[in-house]
C-alpha cells in the first residue's frame, strides 16, 4: 500500500510537470525578430510595442534586426527557430504575402511553416498626384488614362512591391493602360511625385502624409474600406465605385509553427496588450498606421486571403521581383 501510495504521489507531480512549466513561461529574454534594418517601418513598430509585450510578460523583449531578400531572411530566422516561445517575430505584407508568389519564392511557406499571432498594423496605401497635376479627382484621372492609353506614368518602390500591386489593382478595376516606373525607395518615389516626373502613384501612408498635409501632393482616394482619420476629405475607392481596388501595407506577428500553446497564448496576450494600451496606440498613430490585434485564427484567415489576392495579381501581370 505505501509502495502504491508513493507511486501514485509521483505520477500526480509529474502530471503537473507541464501545466507548471506553462504557467512560468517565460523564465529568460524572448527575442524578437525584425527583417529589416533599424529605423525601418517594421522596427518602429517593433520598438514601439516591444517594451509593453515586456512589461506583460515580466522579460525582456528584445529586438533583433536581421535584414535581407525584403524581410524574407528574418522571417525565415523565426520559421526555423525552436518552437519553445522565446523567438517570434514581425513580418510585412511583402514578406508573408507579396514574396512567396515572387520569383523564387521563399524559404519558408507562410501558412505552413509559421503560427500566426496576431495583425499587429494597417498601414494604408493612398493614391496621390503632384499638386501641380490637372487631375482634382479620381474620375479626372482615371477619364485621362482612358483617352490616352500608355501616356501617364506611375511610381512604385520596386516591381511586386505593394505600391506596385495596388496600382495594378486600379489598372485593372478601372480598365486603363498606365506604365510602371521602379524606385528603390518610398523617398525616392515622393521625390518623384513632387517634382512632377510621376502623374501618380501609390506608397505607405507615413512616406506621403506631410506631403499630402502640406499641400505638395493631392491624395485622389484611399485604399481601405473606411476614410482615415488623418485624410478624412479623401474617399475610398469603394465611395468612387472601384471596391476591388482593396491595397493596404500591414506588418502582423508570428512565430514558429508548432509551437505550445501556452507561450503562443501568452505572447499573444501580451501582443494584445500591447496594441490596445492607449499611449501605444497614439504612437502608432503617429506614424500613420492602424493598430491591430485580431485573434490568431482571424489573423491566418487574413494572411491566406492576401496569398491569394496578390499572388493572382502576380501571375496575371507576369509580374517579377527586381
Amino acid at each position: 500500500m505505501r509502495i502504491s501510495a508513493l507511486l501514485a504521489a509521483v505520477l500526480g507531480v509529474l502530471a503537473a510537470l507541464p501545466a507548471t512549466a506553462q504557467e512560468t513561461y517565460p523564465t529568460r529574454p524572448i527575442r524578437f525578430v525584425v527583417p529589416f534594418a533599424a529605423g525601418g517601418p517594421s522596427d518602429i513598430v517593433a520598438r514601439i510595442i516591444a517594451p509593453r509585450m515586456a512589461a506583460t510578460l515580466g522579460q525582456p523583449v528584445v529586438v533583433d534586426n536581421r535584414a535581407g531578400a525584403g524581410g524574407a531572411t528574418g522571417v525565415d530566422v523565426v520559421a526555423r527557430a525552436a518552437a519553445d516561445g522565446y523567438v517570434f517575430g514581425i513580418g510585412s505584407a511583402g514578406a508573408l504575402a507579396i514574396s512567396p508568389s515572387l520569383g523564387r519564392g521563399t524559404p519558408y511557406d507562410p501558412i505552413r511553416d509559421l503560427a500566426p499571432i496576431t495583425l499587429a498594423v494597417l498601414v494604408p496605401e493612398p493614391l496621390v498626384v503632384p499638386a501641380a497635376s490637372p487631375f482634382r479627382s479620381l474620375q479626372d484621372l482615371i477619364a485621362d488614362a482612358r483617352a490616352r492609353p500608355g501616356a501617364l506614368n506611375f511610381g512604385s518602390t520596386g516591381s511586386g512591391s505593394m505600391p506596385h500591386l495596388a496600382a495594378e489593382q486600379l489598372r485593372a478595376a478601372a480598365g486603363i493602360d498606365i506604365v510602371h516606373v521602379s524606385y528603390n525607395s518610398g523617398g525616392q518615389l515622393a521625390t518623384a511625385i513632387l517634382r512632377n516626373e510621376m502623374q501618380l502613384g501609390f506608397a505607405d501612408l507615413p512616406v506621403l502624409l506631410s506631403n499630402i498635409q502640406a499641400g505638395t501632393m493631392r491624395a485622389l482616394a484611399v485604399g481601405t474600406r473606411e476614410r482615415l482619420s488623418w485624410l478624412p476629405d479623401v474617399p475610398t475607392f469603394g465611395e468612387l465605385g472601384l471596391p476591388a481596388v482593396d491595397a493596404s501595407n500591414w506588418h502582423g506577428l508570428v512565430a514558429p509553427a508548432r509551437m505550445a500553446a501556452g507561450p503562443l497564448g501568452a505572447l499573444r496576450r501580451a501582443a494584445i496588450a500591447a496594441l490596445q494600451d492607449p499611449e501605444v496606440r497614439q504612437r502608432l498613430h503617429e506614424q500613420g498606421a492602424i493598430p491591430g490585434g485580431n485573434s490568431p485564427e482571424e489573423f491566418a484567415a487574413f494572411v491566406r486571403s492576401e496569398n491569394q489576392k496578390w499572388g493572382e495579381i502576380i501571375r496575371r501581370n507576369h509580374i517579377a521581383a527586381d
